[in-house]
């Protein structure tokens, strides 16, 4: 019988697109602010380390790199450049600029992402081919051992989806409306955080089959030290005003 192979579209929540004032390309400033230069020295390091590239030169004709969770803003251009000019940096350091191979880009988010807007802003001096990929990345996106470099800066802390417990009203981990789980109770917390482990658990090993052998794999995520309490933290505290003003819109609209 024929193995016939799936690629599912989970539920699907892009950022905001266009380039408006509410868009994440004109809010994604905090994002652009940590990324460039400690991702730039770390990814430099990785590469410069475990890229080895004589033992790929004489055949590899093609890099191809995939940053997932790409988005439509300027962010996603910045560190595709960074990986493609410390690969290059590995060539001219070993002597062999003359072997450096051309680069081919997956640009990656969900099938609802502004890929036009994406698309519109390349720079103009890209030094890469370029192909958008829609889909999650929770999931299969390549073939098997097809990519060189797989990159995603703040995109792997959003779950595939909200635990089905925080929304049963009968359940212990019902969240009661809230958005967010700062000052939840632990059964609210022990949801979100089973949900994190199996999506990671997806993502993780989806990506092992999609890498070379030889691969690299830079993941940039958002986090806390375990010291330290939601509640403690901006991000905790924003969304639980966010998710406050919500809860009183729905109610005026239940009013209504």
């Amino acid at each position: 019988m024929e193995d016939k192979k799936t690629y599912a579209s989970p539920e699907s929540y892009a950022m905001n697109g266009g380039k408006g004032p509410y868009s994440y390309a004109q809010n994604s400033i905090y994002q652009r602010l940590l990324k460039p230069e400690a991702a730039k020295e770390k990814i430099n390091k990785a590469i410069a380390d475990h890229f080895d590239i004589k033992t790929l030169s004489a055949s590899l004709n093609l890099v191809y790199v995939a940053d997932l969770g790409c988005s439509t803003g300027p962010n996603t251009f910045i560190s595709v450049q960074n990986i493609i000019e410390a690969i290059k940096l590995q060539y001219i350091s070993k002597g062999v600029h003359t072997e450096i191979p051309e680069f081919m880009v997956f640009f990656n988010d969900h099938v609802s992402n502004d890929f036009n807007t994406l698309f519109k802003s390349f720079p103009p001096n890209k030094q890469y081919i370029a192909a958008g990929v829609p889909g999650s990345f929770h999931g299969r996106l390549f073939p098997k051992e097809s990519l060189h470099f797989i990159h995603s800066s703040f995109a792997l802390q959003w779950l595939s989806k909200a635990p089905i417990e925080v929304m049963d009203e009968g359940s212990p981990a019902w969240n009661k409306g809230r958005i967010f789980y700062t000052n939840a109770q632990k059964e609210v917390v022990e949801a979100y955080a089973t949900q994190f482990a199996k999506d990671i658990d997806s993502f993780l090993f989806a990506r092992a089959q999609e890498l070379v052998v030889g691969g690299l794999l830079a993941l940039f995520i958002p986090a806390i030290p375990d010291v330290m309490s939601n509640s403690d933290t901006f991000i905790g505290t924003e969304l639980d005003l966010l998710g406050s003003c919500l809860m009183d819109m729905a109610k005026v609209v239940s009013l209504q």
